[in-house]
Order: structure tokens, then sequence, then C-alpha cells
């Protein structure tokens, strides 16, 4: 788990990056219980092919997977189930229109603790197409390159 700017990153969903164009990002409060919250410290939590929806005026986070606590006995969580996500109302039917209207997606790129609190780092985010995907590992790989070429450069320079 990374540290960034006094938060204690969980999990991040890198492969939403990969299959998704982010638009916007949010910050959402998640409800959780008691033994939800002991896994998320222990980092215990998978975001892949989760998603966010409206239900009767309220957001949820679906199909993220949090791993039972190994010391909840009869205590503990169900792994998949949905979960509250704490926003305003206005952003949620903000969103909601949105994904609605445009054929868009909330997706959760990341989960990490502020101040103690569990966050979800939400993105409003629209498909890639392949060769979207392929121009992104393109871009990629030319900057990796010319990042080694720099950096070889300046080696030869401070050797000289």
């Amino acid at each position: 788990m990374k540290q960034q700017s006094g938060q204690k990153i969980v999990t991040e969903n890198r492969r939403a990056r990969h299959d998704y164009h982010v638009l916007e990002r949010f910050e959402a409060g998640i409800a959780l219980r008691g033994t939800e919250v002991k896994s998320l410290r222990d980092g215990k939590m998978m975001l892949k092919d989760s998603y966010a929806e409206v239900r009767q005026g309220e957001m949820y986070l679906v199909g993220a997977h949090i791993s039972p606590y190994e010391q909840g006995n009869l205590y503990n969580h169900e792994p998949e189930r949905a979960r509250k996500l704490l926003l305003h109302k206005r952003e949620i039917l903000r969103l909601g229109a949105q994904v609605a209207e445009k054929g868009l997606t909330v997706v959760p790129l990341r989960v990490y603790f502020t101040k103690g609190i569990a966050k979800v780092e939400l993105g409003l985010c629209r498909g890639k197409q392949s060769i979207d995907k392929r121009a992104t590992v393109r871009e990629r790989d030319a900057k990796r390159e010319l990042d080694r070429a720099v950096k070889q450069f300046t080696r030869r320079k401070a050797d000289d």
C-alpha cells in the first residue's frame, strides 16, 4: 500500500485506465461494515469488473470484492455485496443522467483512506475501442523509449 499526500491507497483499478477514457473524476465516501474496514486496512480489495450504478436515487458500488476478514468468524461480511456510495444528491442525479443519456459508465479508479475514512475515486468514463487501446500502448512505449534515450544521454554527459 502506497502513501500519497496523506492518503493510504488500498487498491487501484489500473485496468480501468486501459479500457476507458476517464472524462471526470469524483470522490465519494463508502458505507462499510466493521470487518470490511479491517479487510481494507489489510489491502484485501479488488476492483476488477466493478462499476457504480444509481438505484432508487442512491449510488451503489457493484462487483467490488472485499475479502472476508480472517478473524471475523460469524460476523464477517458478504464479499461481493453492493455497497452504498456517499455522494451529494445533485452529484448522483447528474451522474445518473449522464450515464442514461450519453452511454457513459461510472467506474471506481482507486480506493484509499484519508484521515482514517475510506474513500473511492470514481471516474465518469467512456469505453475505448481496441484501436484506441493500441494507440495508448504505442504512446506509452514511445515515451518509455524517449525516457531511456534521455537517461543514457545524461549519463554519457556526466561521464565526460
